[in-house]
């Protein structure tokens, strides 16, 4: 591989936020020592899917694995976008009672991978409608993957805070990023079926400055179980957050949702979760979720939900903690000017990811603590990205 090759030693560290930058930075991409000193090394099903994945949406892309599945050279080719169906890996039976390793896992969640195709959704040939087959619900090995539901009511008004609402092509659909559950299927047998629709635009149209976060005004939620979990456990959740919601705001509405297989078609494995979205005065919109543990009341998770948004409105900033490097990858491609954005505590995943944009773009953010707000404003000059292929068009 040729010197601009970007290199990494530590494995599958950021997997999916390597190869999107992979491929809007159009550098060659390897990756070393990828689980070498597990007991099973090399790439995951779920790693070999998203991969396939991106071999579906675009043309001229090389991958290359060597034996053991420890090392990866991936060579970007063009995104075409266009409308691709793809089934993830899921679980049997068995994998109910599977340890808490990572190391182990073989299938994530259909959030999963819509978190790793989000920054490459826009900047298509055509627009990207992808129907995924697989896990809508529950986690994976314990693993906290963003549902559907999380991304739905976060990530779609963040795209549309940097333009990305409709096709700048006329021959294209002109609908916005759209995204349907049209089956729900929870984890480890999935059986669920969700479908994502993102237009296409030549460039983001302008830089952001996004300081402003308002006053909380109200909070939605909604309480989802899938087969065999009764009805009176979702209105159990939802009883249990609105009362300690309502302490602080009025305008609190948690919607129940019953999911069975003879009448929705649903997944055969069952599962409780709640998603609660706080928004502010200037539009700020902050999600959280999590699900039903083992041996766990359903009034419990219910108060640990609503505790864990209070944190995160606590935190402060425009975007929610699981959003921030989408975020700030979508600032290191907008025109060269500066663009602003306040957020909460930087996360470890955020930090990596600024470290990540440094390398591909040569992208610098200026970090400004806040001690009255406890947040931090960051700011950067975009690289003034044009979609690559629409640009000769």
């Amino acid at each position: 591989m040729s010197t601009n090759t970007l290199r990494f030693e530590d494995g599958a560290v950021q997997f999916r936020q390597r190869l999107a930058v992979s491929i809007l930075s159009q550098r060659p991409l390897l990756i070393k020592n990828i689980r070498s000193d597990a007991l099973e090394p090399g790439l995951r099903p779920y790693e070999i899917s998203f991969l396939r994945l991106l071999d579906q949406i675009s043309n001229g892309t090389r991958i290359e694995i060597n034996a053991t599945g420890t090392q990866l050279r991936f060579a970007p080719g063009i995104l075409t976008g266009g409308e691709v169906e793809h089934e993830c890996p899921v679980g049997s039976d068995e994998d109910k009672n599977q340890d808490n390793d990572d190391s182990l896992a073989k299938y994530r969640s259909i959030g999963w991978y819509l978190e790793g195709i989000l920054p490459l959704a826009p900047f298509g040939k055509h627009d990207l409608t992808v129907i995924w087959t697989g896990i809508t619900d529950g986690t994976c090995y314990n693993q906290d993957d963003p549902s559907v539901d999380y991304f739905k009511a976060s990530a779609l008004p963040l795209l549309g805070h940097f333009g990305i609402t409709a096709s700048d092509d006329a021959l294209e659909s002109n609908t916005g990023p759209e995204i349907s559950i049209l089956r729900r299927g929870a984890s480890p047998l999935g059986g669920g079926q969700v479908k994502f629709h993102c237009p296409l635009v030549r460039k983001l149209e302008q830089p952001i400055d996004w300081t402003d976060v308002g006053k909380i005004k109200r909070i939605r939620g909604n309480a989802v179980s899938c087969t065999l979990v009764s009805s009176s456990s979702t209105a159990r959740v939802a009883y249990a957050a609105k009362g300690v919601l309502q302490r602080l705001l009025p305008d609190v509405w948690i919607h129940t949702d019953v999911h069975t297989r003879k009448q929705h078609q649903c997944g055969s494995s069952p599962a409780l979760n709640v998603h609660l979205t706080a928004q502010s005065t200037t539009g700020v919109i902050m999600t959280v979720e999590d699900g039903l543990k083992h041996r766990e009341l359903p009034e419990d998770l219910g108060k640990r939900v609503a505790s864990k948004l209070l944190q995160e409105v606590q935190y402060g900033g425009c975007v929610d903690s699981d959003l921030q490097s989408l975020a700030l990858l979508y600032m290191c491609l907008t025109p060269e000017d500066a663009s602003r954005l306040r957020i909460g505590r930087l996360t470890p995943f955020t930090i990596e990811a600024l470290r990540l944009y440094k390398l591909a773009w040569g992208v610098e953010f200026r970090l400004q603590a806040d001690d009255e707000t406890k947040t931090v404003v960051l700011s950067c000059v975009g690289t003034g990205y044009r979609n690559m292929a629409r640009a000769s068009t």
